[in-house]
């Protein structure tokens, strides 16, 4: 996992959405990074994400629709963030090490992030 919430990791991603991705960073003052083709540590991260989540859902369940798989994928990544422990978050989720981000060095982030958080009654 990519410490450095200002430099996006990304690997197979098409010309256009490279595009509008480097666009909103620009607008966002982060840097944006492609991997290396072959690079065994950052191939490495995505392979693992991307075996997680088709793990957690199309090899365990079938949709009927798109929207049903893009609605359990969303839930999916709700639970990881809020709830997964990260060894190279030093046991943080990404929830939690967001916060400590905020508490230490709130004069970073543009806006206060616990409204952009579905909460329990959302």
């Amino acid at each position: 996992m990519n410490e450095n919430a200002e430099t996006p990791l990304m690997e197979g991603v098409e010309e256009h959405e490279i595009r509008n991705l480097t666009s909103n960073c620009l607008k966002n003052n982060i840097e944006h990074r492609l991997t290396f083709p072959g690079n065994p540590w950052t191939n490495g991260q995505v392979e693992r994400m991307n075996r997680t989540i088709k793990k957690a859902t199309v090899k365990k369940y079938y949709y009927e629709t798109h929207q049903k798989l893009k609605e359990h994928l969303q839930s999916f990544i709700d639970a990881y963030n809020f709830g997964r422990k990260l060894k190279a978050l030093k046991g943080l989720t990404v929830f939690d090490y967001i916060n400590k981000c905020w508490n230490e060095e709130s004069d970073k982030f543009k806006t206060n992030h616990l409204h952009l958080f579905a909460g329990v009654y959302t």
